[in-house]
């Protein structure tokens, strides 16, 4: 159920950046205020997550996943709407704050029903409903933009989210906090029914080196992403002449269907390499960024289609090593009470750094050096390379900084 949820949560944030091109042409956006756009919804949805952090590990998650999913489906159908630069940037924004709730929720929820043993292979298969969502929302928002005109694709998305919002009320059902932790041979069995304060929640978030490592790298890891999901469309049409709905197709198939293939034999491997040493998880996404560095740079800088094709494939592929672990690394050191706060502040520092990502290739491709906005867009992209491997270097630190504990230590004077 989560996993149809989240494909709609991404195929709705998706869509608008298919029809870049046909913005372009009916309103004349350049590529500074197309990234804008791109960066409106992600900054709003960083901004907001801690606070929906907070409130999932108070209310009842349910009610917040599907209460949220109504929320930005209608807002998805508003942006049909939209006719003016503002309008665009304020539904973006919206939708940013609707789809907030979700991730915190939704990844709380599921970790109580899958205890440390089979959780990245949980995370990671609704993790694969991340890439789907991606590839049918580009591709379906450039089909109905070139056959029926861009607002469709809205329209549809929007309507079909809500309907499925209101059917999944019957049948989601919502876990015990702590329902699937084992506690260790001599540690106190974790209480689920006192909150922790906010000072509380902070300290166990916050007690290791570990926590924030990971967040820094997560913004390296988003700024990449969030320019292959907002520009990748519109490099395929400018710099090798696909048409629209082969640009939204092509543009998202190859990275995200390589990422949805490799995310679950990540899980699997990233399960089996934590039962054998601290970090196991961590070493399968720093893995993944290694490897990926090299073909991100590929990407940008190579001027043959097979060639940038293939590249985004393998591309892909690493980024889904990466993916698999992002929220169970993180919920290994953290207890089940303070989960849904800390996957709402690694939303926080994750998307809020990586929404400079669109607007930092849209000034890079308006006023870099080169001859053409799309040999500069072409640079941008090869330079992300290097981030890539900088948010490596960090899990990496993160490794090293984890408590041999195998699983959560519990902070003294919460449980």
């Amino acid at each position: 159920m989560l996993w149809f949820i989240c494909f709609f949560n991404y195929a709705d944030r998706q869509a608008i950046f298919s029809v870049f091109p046909k913005l372009k042409e009916e309103f004349g956006f350049d590529k500074v205020q197309l990234g804008l756009i791109g960066s409106a919804f992600m900054w709003v949805y960083a901004a907001g997550a801690p606070f929906a952090g907070l409130i999932c590990d108070r209310f009842r998650r349910k009610d917040l996943i599907l209460g949220g999913c109504l929320f930005w489906s209608f807002v998805t159908i508003t942006t049909g709407w939209c006719n003016k630069l503002w309008h665009f940037v304020t539904v973006r924004a919206i939708e940013g704050f609707g789809e907030t709730f979700y991730f915190p929720a939704s990844m709380s929820l599921t970790s109580d029903y899958h205890e440390p043993r089979t959780r990245s292979r949980a995370l990671a298969f609704h993790q694969s409903s991340v890439y789907i969502g991606t590839i049918v929302g580009s591709w379906l928002a450039a089909w109905f933009a070139e056959l029926r005109g861009w607002r469709v694709g809205f329209y549809f998305f929007g309507a079909m989210g809500m309907v499925l919002a209101v059917v999944l009320y019957k049948f989601l059902r919502e876990p015990k906090r702590g329902a699937s932790e084992t506690p260790e041979v001599g540690t106190q069995p974790v209480s689920s029914e006192r909150r922790l304060s906010v000072g509380e929640t902070l300290r166990v978030i916050f007690r290791t080196p570990t926590t924030p490592l990971l967040m820094l790298a997560f913004v390296g890891a988003n700024f990449v992403a969030t320019i292959f999901l907002t520009w990748t469309p519109t490099f395929l049409v400018e710099k090798f002449h696909f048409k629209l709905t082969t640009a939204g197709l092509s543009g998202t198939v190859f990275i995200h269907l390589a990422s949805a293939c490799s995310v679950p034999l990540a899980g699997w491997l990233a399960d089996r390499l934590c039962r054998q040493f601290r970090g196991g998880r961590m070493l399968v996404q720093a893995l993944g960024l290694i490897a990926g560095s090299a073909f991100v740079f590929i990407v940008g800088k190579t001027n043959n289609a097979s060639t940038l094709l293939v590249a985004m494939s393998i591309f892909g592929f690493c980024k889904g090593f990466y993916d698999s672990g992002i929220f169970a690394s993180l919920f290994d050191g953290i207890e089940p009470r303070a989960r849904g706060s800390a996957a709402g502040l690694m939303n926080t520092v994750g998307w809020g750094g990586g929404a400079l990502g669109p607007l930092f290739v849209g000034i890079a491709s308006k006023y870099g050096s080169k001859a053409t906005e799309v040999e500069n867009m072409g640079d941008a992209i090869a330079w992300c390379g290097a981030i890539y491997l900088v948010a490596a270097m960090l899990v990496v630190g993160a490794i090293y900084s984890t408590r041999p504990t195998g699983s959560f230590a519990y902070a003294k004077g919460t449980v």
